[in-house]
């Protein structure tokens, strides 16, 4: 069996962190065949999409995580299940790389490439509106300020195709930089963002819930540090305990049918004092924060979806 992760360079990965090493690590551990892949590396060529891949043998070992096997170019259709996990920005090139996936059928894809145009991690969110917190899209610098007075003039900015927190603010009443945040953040009026009522309680945290095909596998609260907003790991939040609530589980009960219809089996999402603030399905992470606080295995549990998903979970059994 053959187990492909299209993503950003292996040798980049945070080894205690990256939640894409640790389904590489799992795979592996089962004897599955692991192949590295990358954006740049896709083209068609003779009635196929091919790509260079890298076979990889892994472990979690700073700066000695990985072992290249062997280094060729093959088609996307030697591969019996392909881990779209590129991080954002969800970009032209990423756009044309799902095209291009799209070409290839053969592999099991997850996510699949049209849920991966269809669910912007920052919108998705907005077929939900009762779920989450108010919230605006626009570039019109005097139609958010409008909004942020209706909201109490407290308000959370955030870019549309950004990931890790990155160009997160919050904007405020009174604060003498107010406009110049609004002129940054929406490019001058010219790039439309969103911006939702700032919600205290993520002072508290911002809960990640991970989602396989539509159920809450498991959830972490990422605790902000002092005098920062963002509670995201990628800058420095601190991870503990969170339960899966009855809240959780009902927000995951409605967005579950769109989900599975746009083939989007494996998300994250994001939490705050019960309102639903985001869909992470391009590279949701967490996995390894969950593990070491509940003594779970999630990549387990997404491998053995992904054996069963793609019809190998009889030939993993046999060792094939």
């Amino acid at each position: 069996m053959r187990f492909g992760f299209l993503m950003d360079p292996l040798e980049k990965v945070r080894v205690d962190h990256d939640t894409t090493f640790a389904l590489m690590l799992e795979s592996r551990r089962r004897g599955i065949e692991v192949r590295e892949l990358r954006e740049e590396w896709l083209f068609f060529a003779g009635g196929r999409v091919r790509s260079r891949m890298r076979t990889v043998d892994v472990e979690r070992k700073a700066e000695a995580h990985f072992r290249v096997l062997a280094d060729a170019d093959a088609p996307l259709a030697d591969l019996d299940v392909l881990f779209l996990r590129k991080d954002p920005p969800v970009d032209v090139d990423f756009l044309r790389t799902t095209q291009m996936i799209e070409l290839a059928p053969g592999p099991l894809w997850i996510n699949h490439p049209i849920g991966l145009r269809s669910a912007n991690e920052k919108l998705f969110a907005l077929r939900f509106p009762d779920l989450g917190p108010p919230a605006l899209v626009s570039s019109e610098i005097a139609r958010l300020r409008a909004f942020i007075a209706a909201e109490g003039g407290d308000a959370v900015v955030k870019p549309l195709d950004g990931c890790g927190g990155e160009g997160v603010v919050r904007v405020r009443d009174g604060d003498p930089n107010f406009s110049a945040l609004l002129e940054i953040a929406t490019g001058g009026g010219r790039v439309p963002v969103l911006a939702q009522a700032y919600l205290p309680a993520v002072r508290e945290g911002d809960k990640r819930i991970i989602v396989l095909d539509g159920e809450p596998i498991g959830a972490v609260l990422r605790v902000p540090r002092d005098g920062e907003l963002r509670a995201n790991f990628a800058v420095g939040g601190r991870a503990a305990r969170a339960p899966i609530t009855a809240r959780d589980r009902e927000i995951c009960r409605r967005l579950a049918p769109d989900l599975r219809a746009l083939g989007l089996w494996l998300a994250g999402i994001d939490v705050i004092g019960e309102k639903l603030t985001e869909v992470n399905v391009t590279s949701p992470t967490g996995f390894v924060e969950i593990d070491a606080l509940s003594g779970q295995s999630l990549e387990a549990r997404v491998v053995d979806f992904a054996l069963a998903r793609a019809g190998l979970r009889g030939r993993a059994a046999a060792g094939m």
